[in-house]
């Protein structure tokens, strides 16, 4: 299975007209949900059918990650200039959520999920501002937020642009994607949700920026690179394997030498070259057997999706 590769011919497109997919969600009765740059998410119904669920009151509302609750109600990361997380029912209302931990206001916000305990974890890319003053390896003002019945308050800090995170299966490690200290990190998870012994788990090399993340129910560990358009599989035994790539050379090597040169900003990431995929930023198990996996992006306008060999690890949501 380690050969396992593909071209960009193969994968399936699902969804039209979305508006900056860049996280998605998957539950068993073939639902997906994915995020809504105008202000809230975009249900992808299983007989082909979509419906916005957005809120227009709140115009500052840019979600990137979004979590399902178990009442069917949303949370989102915003990354609009006002922060924090809000939540958001089906009827398209918005109320914020949380907007402190620690007595610090959470500025632009990456991504927000919730685990078997009913836990909500945040991510906090950087506390520059722009966001962008963050797009370097010297720069690790990250940090994540965990909000429980103790209230909410920041488990880890010191992090190289946090991106997206996930727990594995029995809730003992939180693997979390470090964009631009290109590595993939993990820490211990204290019973009371306390984060401690962060050790590296993978490091990543030229072109690639990592920034998705997902777990696979055989041990494995996938990750989705924008820019080069690169999804890898990091196997049990850590080797990394490209199962995917679309990107033009000639662009990630500008791309790349503005990384290096501390010169990395917006315009990297807000124009792309490449044949179908534009910024693939996050990946979702789906399918009734967990083997559809389903790429979100920062620029597509739908998603793409391929069957996958390895099924993927029930997300906390699957039965909702």
């Amino acid at each position: 299975m380690n050969n396992f590769q593909l071209n960009t011919d193969e994968l399936e497109p699902l969804g039209r007209n979305l508006h900056r997919p860049e996280c998605v969600l998957c539950t068993r009765n073939g639902s997906l949900f994915v995020s809504d740059w105008r202000g809230g998410v975009t249900h992808l119904a299983p007989d082909g059918s979509q419906e916005a669920i957005l809120d227009r009151v709140n115009s500052h509302l840019r979600p990137n990650g979004i979590a399902l609750l178990r009442d069917g109600s949303f949370l989102l990361a915003n990354m609009g200039e006002a922060g924090g997380v809000w939540q958001l029912d089906r009827e398209g209302k918005a109320e914020l959520f949380i907007m402190t931990a620690d007595g610090i206001d959470l500025p632009s916000c990456n991504f927000v999920m919730t685990d078997s305990l009913d836990r909500v974890w945040i991510t906090v890319s950087t506390q520059h501002s722009p966001r962008s003053l963050g797009y370097r390896p010297d720069v690790d003002d990250g940090f994540i937020v965990l909000k429980d019945s103790q209230g909410a308050r920041i488990v880890a800090d010191g992090i190289s642009y946090t991106n997206e995170i996930r727990l594995d299966a029995g809730n003992k490690y939180l693997y979390v994607v470090e964009t631009f200290g290109r590595r993939l990190s993990r820490f211990q998870v204290g019973k009371n949700g306390q984060l401690s012994n962060k050790e590296t788990v993978s490091t990543f090399g030229h072109g690639i920026f990592p920034d998705g993340l997902c777990l696979d129910s055989e041990g494995g560990i996938w990750i989705t690179s924008v820019v080069s358009n690169r999804l890898i599989r990091i196997a049990p035994d850590g080797s990394q394997h490209v199962i995917l790539e679309d990107c033009d050379p000639e662009y990630l090597e500008v791309v790349e030498q503005a990384f290096l040169k501390n010169q990395m900003g917006r315009k990297h990431l807000d124009t792309v070259r490449s044949h179908r995929l534009r910024h693939i930023s996050s990946l979702a198990f789906g399918g009734s057997d967990l083997c559809t996996i389903y790429l979100g992006s920062i620029l597509g306008d739908h998603l793409l999706s391929f069957r996958s060999p390895f099924p993927g690890q029930p997300p906390v949501h699957w039965e909702w």
